[in-house]
């Protein structure tokens, strides 16, 4: 990990009394500072000056200067975060000077260290020019107020049983429009860099907007679905701290499930280009995975065992098969498998136009789905790389009918086997295994709620798109 260079007595100089960032003057500053140099931005963060209605560059320069002096006047209130404040006036003060090139802020994102100090609800201001997975591919300027999530039940947690030294729960205060988005994390890897750290050394997950966001699209699937909840999951779904605790568990555990396990040759982390089920496979068996674990913290009586339990079990299955385009869309692969399991296994029944959960026998099959997917990766270390890929179709499609027109759900004859793994993905269908029925018609009575969702928080207006 990157040593941060701290002034002399700062890291153990007690901090002044808390004033939000938020409530500074100089917040809405940089804020609107932000705001009006965004849309000069290429997709790559750089400004083209030549470019139709472009600015003037002094126009410019005087606006990262109101972004500079906030940070400036902001600071003193986040002793924790001096040293990164300090290198990313550096590296504005260096953009500008280069003219608005592409933006390189590798020294700010090296000395912005937020694991390092996990305290819970200590605060950040984070500035970069970056994209917002699930939100806005190109990589503008962005600003983030947001506070450590870091209870010390969940310390205890990642201390004693789950090490995930990296890891971040995180909720917001405020946000510039690339967050007025669907995007929930804060993620280095997103930030525009000369080039890539060895490592990377932390990453964020906004547990407030991933809580708002499952209770808003349940609520509306449990009334559209007919669907009958125990009393205390009802209770959970209708409690915004509770699942905001459900995601940051759910989450942590998750992550490093990634680097965990029976792994053929680590198939997520390396970025190798492979059919989009196994990316659906990986995500799934890690989502399972922290399942798992749930169904074990609940037997040990540890009340957000099964909180995170149905979290997963229903943003799995009510949110993830409707978000989006079809395109790959391999979180909603994974939703619709985890549901036709539990069907095919008689858990969920859909009848008289009502679903209805067997709430005893849901753990035990879910598991079992779990343990079948373990069971092809501790299998996959034996096989060539294409023979790994279609024995993972086999387990998708024993339970999700292939798109009629797929070449893959033909078997090896139907392809040429004499390309290279990599070629054969571009004979992938863009959606190989199409929504069923069931998914269409839910769809139709969901897209306006998940809608809906976009910039959602758990504020004071938490139950409102931020404006």
């Amino acid at each position: 990990m990157t040593e941060i260079l701290v002034q002399a007595g700062t890291e153990d100089a007690a901090p002044p009394a808390e004033v939000r960032v938020v409530d500074h003057p100089a917040w809405p500053v940089l804020k609107d500072a932000v705001e009006e140099i965004r849309p000069w931005q290429s997709a790559d963060g750089s400004i083209d000056f030549a470019a139709d209605g472009a600015p003037a560059k002094a126009v410019v320069e005087l606006a990262v200067d109101r972004v500079m002096s906030a940070v400036e006047q902001l600071s003193p209130l986040l002793p924790h975060d001096a040293a990164y404040h300090r290198a990313l006036v550096a590296d504005l003060r260096r953009w500008v000077e280069n003219g608005f090139a592409v933006p390189d802020f590798l020294d700010s994102l090296l000395a912005f260290q937020p694991a390092a100090d996990r305290r819970d609800g200590l605060q950040h201001l984070v500035v970069f020019p970056m994209y917002t997975q699930n939100g806005n591919p190109d990589r503008n300027l962005e600003a983030v107020v947001l506070r450590m999530v870091w209870p010390e039940w969940l310390a205890e947690l990642e201390r004693t049983r789950y090490d995930n030294p990296l890891f971040c729960g995180i909720t917001f205060e405020d946000f510039t429009a690339g967050y007025d988005t669907n995007s929930a994390v804060l993620f280095p890897e997103t930030i525009a860099v000369r080039e890539a750290p060895e490592r990377f050394s932390w990453g964020g997950i906004f547990c407030d907007r991933e809580g708002a966001r499952f209770r808003r699209v349940t609520e509306a699937a449990v009334d559209i679905l007919g669907l009958d909840l125990p009393e205390d999951v009802a209770a959970m779904v209708h409690d915004q701290k509770r699942c905001e605790e459900a995601f940051v568990l759910w989450d942590m555990v998750h992550d490093r499930t990634h680097s965990h396990g029976d792994l053929p040759f680590d198939p997520f982390m390396i970025k190798q280009r492979q059919p989009f089920w196994m990316y659906g496979l990986e995500e799934l068996r890690c989502d399972l995975t922290a399942f798992k674990e749930a169904v074990k913290l609940e037997a040990e009586g540890n009340r957000h065992g099964r909180d995170v339990q149905y979290a997963i079990l229903f943003d799995r299955m009510f949110r993830f098969p409707v978000t989006g385009d079809r395109t790959r869309n391999y979180d909603g692969l994974g939703g619709q498998l985890l549901f036709a399991y539990l069907h095919k296994h008689d858990v969920i029944r859909w009848t008289d136009n009502k679903l209805r959960i067997d709430w005893e026998r849901a753990p035990q099959v879910t598991n079992q789905l779990c343990g079948e997917i373990e069971d092809l990766y501790r299998a996959g270390i034996d096989r060539p790389k294409l023979v790994h890929w279609f024995a993972a179709y086999d387990l998708v499609s024993t339970y999700l009918a292939p798109h009629p027109g797929s070449r893959w759900a033909k078997g090896p004859d139907a392809l040429d086997t004499s390309l290279p793994p990599r070629k054969l993905v571009d004979e992938v269908l863009p959606d190989e295994f199409p929504l069923s029925m069931f998914y269409e018609a839910l769809s139709k009575k969901l897209k306006n709620v998940i809608a809906s969702t976009k910039g959602i928080t758990a504020s004071a207006d938490a139950e409102k798109v931020a404006a």
